[in-house]
């Protein structure tokens, strides 16, 4: 399988944020319930422990990354089924994640959005996010687990080249 970069970069006023979206055929609630439930998170991301709710902590292992270390992920605002905004602190650094979802014809759009402190990572960044994200698709299809290979490096220059400021 050769997976195909989804990210775009977008300048605000507080920063620059990776969006990266992929559509379910499936309500707002089935897919929220894949975004927030311990034994669906641990399918594609990895689990989590705690008492979840907006202004708490939780404790959350990314599974499928080297050493499957635990982090703490700040749940800074939820609103079921549609707004899941999260940050980390941990030895990569400080993460802000927003998960946006709305449905319509019976599909919903998840939009991930990365809000970015920099772009110096973007290369590494955007490919894992996608990894994630096909990973998400794999565990709700029920299908076979995609592989990082497959992601990074091939995927870095194509997030590379999204921060890189086009020629005058």
């Amino acid at each position: 399988m050769t997976p195909t970069p989804t990210g775009a970069l977008f300048h605000t006023d507080a920063g620059t944020d990776l969006v990266l979206t992929r559509t379910f055929r499936a309500s707002a609630d089935d897919v929220w319930a894949s975004l927030t439930e311990p034994h669906r998170t641990a399918r594609w991301f990895g689990p989590w422990e705690g008492d979840a709710g907006p202004g708490k902590t939780i404790k959350v292992q990314m599974a499928f990354e080297e050493g499957a270390q635990w982090s703490d992920m700040h749940i800074d605002a939820c609103e079921p089924p549609n707004r899941l905004t999260v940050s980390v602190a941990d030895e990569a650094g400080r993460w802000r994640m927003e998960l946006l979802l709305s449905e319509a014809g019976g599909s919903t759009e998840l939009r991930l959005i990365h809000h970015l402190d920099s772009t110096d990572m973007i290369g590494e960044i955007g490919p894992g996010w996608e990894y994630y994200l096909d990973m998400l698709v794999a565990a709700r299809n029920d299908s076979p687990q995609v592989d990082f290979a497959d992601y990074y490096p091939a995927m870095k220059p194509y997030f590379d080249r999204l921060a890189t400021p086009p020629s005058a």
